[in-house]
C-alpha cells in the first residue's frame, strides 16, 4: 500500500487521483482548503485523512504533512497538483495578480515540498509529482505569466531530480496539454481585467476568447489521466517528464523541431564565443 499526498484534492485532477489511489487500496492525505469537501465526496474511508491546507502556508503545510505521517508513518507519493491559471498578456497582468499566482503555483509547491522531503529522505523512497503544463514546454500567448509560473516548476523539478537521486526519491514533472475539467471555468482561472485595446485581434487578445469556447470542449479526459498517474506511480523507472494528451505531444515535438532548425541556422554564430582551444591556437 503505498501513502498519497495530494493537494488541491477536493476537484480536478486531484479529486480523480484521490479517487483511484482509494479504489486501488492505497492511503491519500488528501489536503484542501476546506477539507469538507473531500469529505462529502469520498465519506468516511479508513484509508483517507482529509486535512486542511492552503499551499501559500507553510506552517499549514508543516502540519498536514506530521498529521499523514502520525497516522499513516510514511509519505510515498507527493503529488503536487494545486494551483490555478492567469490568462492575458503580459503587459497586462498586474503585479498584484503575478505575485498571487507566484504564491500558489511556485511558492506553494516549494512550501508544501519542503515540508515533505524531510520525510522522504528519512524512509530513503518516494516519489514527487509535480504538475506543470504544456505551457511549461511552450510559451502560448496570452498565458505568459501563467506559462512562467510553470517554466519555474520544471526547472525546479529537473535540479530535484538531481539532488533527490542518491535518498531514492523520483521525480517527475507531469506536462497536461487541455483536459475536459474546470480549468478554463472562473473557479480554476484568473482573467486579467486590464485589457489593452492594442491587443485586440492579436494573438493575446484571441486567446481570450478562444478560452471561452474551449471551456468544457478540451480533446484531454481527466479520467484517463488520473489513471496515466497511478501507472506512473507504479513504475520502479519513472520519466522525469511525463505528457498527457495528443495535443501535448504534438507540440514538443513541434518546439523540438523548431528549436533544431534555429539552432543550425545559428550554430557557427552560438560556437564563436568561446576562447580558442590550445589546439587551434597552437
Amino acid at each position: 500500500m503505498k501513502v498519497w499526498f495530494i493537494t488541491g484534492a477536493s476537484r480536478g485532477f486531484g479529486a480523480l487521483m484521490t479517487k483511484e489511489a482509494l479504489a486501488s487500496g492505497d492511503a491519500v492525505i488528501a489536503t484542501a482548503r476546506n477539507p469538507k469537501t473531500v469529505i462529502e465526496q469520498f465519506g468516511d474511508h479508513p484509508n483517507l485523512l482529509a486535512v486542511a491546507l492552503d499551499v501559500t502556508n507553510e506552517a499549514q503545510a508543516k502540519e498536514a504533512a506530521a498529521a499523514g505521517i502520525a497516522r499513516f508513518g510514511r509519505i510515498d507519493v507527493l503529488a503536487n497538483n494545486a494551483g490555478y491559471g492567469l490568462l492575458g498578456a503580459v503587459e497586462e497582468a498586474t503585479a498584484e495578480e503575478i505575485e498571487k499566482l507566484y504564491a500558489t503555483n511556485v511558492f506553494g509547491l516549494l512550501k508544501v515540498t519542503r515540508a515533505v522531503l524531510p520525510y522522504m529522505r528519512r524512509q530513503r523512497s518516494g516519489h514527487i509529482l509535480n504538475f506543470s503544463s504544456i505551457g511549461g514546454y511552450f510559451g502560448y500567448p496570452g498565458w505568459g505569466v501563467y506559462g512562467s509560473t510553470k517554466f519555474a516548476v520544471e526547472g525546479l523539478s529537473e535540479s530535484m531530480a538531481a539532488e533527490l537521486e542518491p535518498f531514492g526519491i523520483k521525480v517527475t514533472i507531469v506536462e497536461p496539454g487541455f483536459f475536459r475539467t474546470d480549468f478554463l471555468a472562473d473557479t480554476s482561472l484568473a482573467i486579467s481585467p486590464a485589457s489593452i485595446a492594442d491587443y485586440e485581434g492579436t494573438p493575446a487578445g484571441n486567446m481570450r476568447s478562444f478560452a471561452a469556447d474551449a471551456n468544457h470542449a478540451q480533446p484531454g479526459n481527466p479520467a484517463k489521466l488520473a489513471a496515466g498517474i497511478m501507472t506512473l506511480a507504479n513504475s520502479p523507472n519513472p520519466p522525469l517528464r511525463m505528457p498527457f494528451g495528443s495535443d501535448t505531444v504534438a507540440v514538443i515535438e513541434e518546439q523540438h523541431a523548431s528549436v533544431e532548425k534555429e539552432l543550425a541556422v545559428w550554430r557557427q554564430l552560438a560556437l564563436s564565443t568561446d576562447f580558442p582551444s590550445e589546439a587551434t591556437a597552437a
